[in-house]
């Protein structure tokens, strides 16, 4: 990790869940980061610890889209050595607008290398999904599996992922792609565009049942947050996961009606609430069983295996999981 120490990097989607953490350990080691962010999802408060030059003298917000090929962005990648690419347009917002998943997914990546190879961009850091292999038919789930995405957000996000092997087989750039799972942990987005583990505690702390889409027994692998930050570290610095895409996912399996039934034993022992059913959701994904052999072999890390209790750890400040508390900065 110290050899991102000195490095001029940039973390688009920096404002957001995933790419916030990023920047307080990009800062941790010493690297001068850019958060990239045009908050359509982002929060400024889950950065705003790090601004000003009595906190981190290393850190610089700038608002823009990732699809801006102008100035302002040819003046973000001056003298970048490494892009943390974290934006996305999220999975829940591809049925309202495909067009505009395609354009920031797909478009916004394009543009990104484009500029990585104008600036001399040494290393881009693509985050991805496991939605880009569809309904899973290989068990454990390797990263050989057949793409078959069955969502918008899986086809742009796949898109994002030829344009970025693309720019490494024709241009020789330097890249990593990370296929993310089920995330959680604190400053996680808890609206109807959010993940489930933080839609199911903002409705519990409101005295509201957890709505469980479907019939519930959807297996996912949740991965707690600053595991996915590591990935990313140890992805930028070690030549072995040059060209290379990888699972980043924890290898658990927990199934949403568990984790429904589970909150509400840690957030409501009383009792008062309990799990109600919805109509599934379009392209929801029934079964994961996610290989992670490939990342720990290559690039050494050991994913969270207590899932319940970090959960309950993390449960247990419910401002700063839901992002209503400014961040600390120290891991939670």
């Amino acid at each position: 990790m110290s050899q991102l120490a000195g490095r001029k990097v940039i973390v688009t989607g920096g404002a957001g869940f995933i790419g916030s953490h990023l920047c307080e350990a990009l800062l941790d080691v010493g690297a001068e980061v850019i958060c990239l962010d045009d908050l359509s999802a982002g929060k400024r408060g889950n950065v705003a610890h790090l601004e000003g030059k009595s906190n981190r003298p290393n850190f610089r917000f700038v608002e823009l889209d990732i699809c801006d090929d102008g100035p302002a962005m040819d003046a973000a990648f001056e003298g970048v050595d490494t892009v943390f690419h974290n934006a996305a347009s999220k999975k829940n917002i591809c049925l309202i607008n495909p067009h505009r998943d395609l354009e920031v997914n797909a478009g916004g990546a394009l543009n990104l290398l484009k500029m990585s190879m104008k600036h001399g961009v040494r290393k881009f850091v693509q985050a991805s999904t496991g939605s880009v292999y569809g309904e899973p038919q290989i068990f454990p789930t390797t990263e050989a599996h057949p793409f078959e995405p069955v969502s918008y957000y899986g086809v742009s996000k796949l898109a994002g992922e030829r344009y970025v092997d693309v720019f490494h087989k024709l241009y020789g750039l330097d890249t990593t792609i990370l296929r993310y799972f089920h995330v959680y942990g604190p400053r996680q987005e808890s609206n109807e565009f959010g993940g489930v583990v933080s839609i199911f505690l903002r409705r519990i702390t409101q005295g509201e049942n957890p709505i469980v889409f479907g019939h519930g027994e959807q297996v996912r692998s949740f991965t707690w947050v600053k595991d996915l930050v590591e990935a990313n570290l140890r992805a930028a610095t070690d030549p072995q996961a040059t060209g290379r895409a990888y699972n980043a996912a924890s290898g658990i399996r927990v199934t949403i009606n568990e984790l429904a039934k589970g909150m509400l034993e840690i957030l409501d022992p009383a009792g008062k609430l309990e799990v109600e059913h919805g109509e599934p959701l379009i392209g929801d994904i029934m079964e994961f069983d996610v290989s992670n052999a490939a990342i720990r072999e290559d690039l050494g890390i050991e994913f969270e295996a207590d899932f319940w209790g970090t959960l309950k750890t993390a449960l247990a400040d419910v401002d700063a999981f839901l992002g209503k508390a400014e961040p600390t900065g120290v891991a939670a």
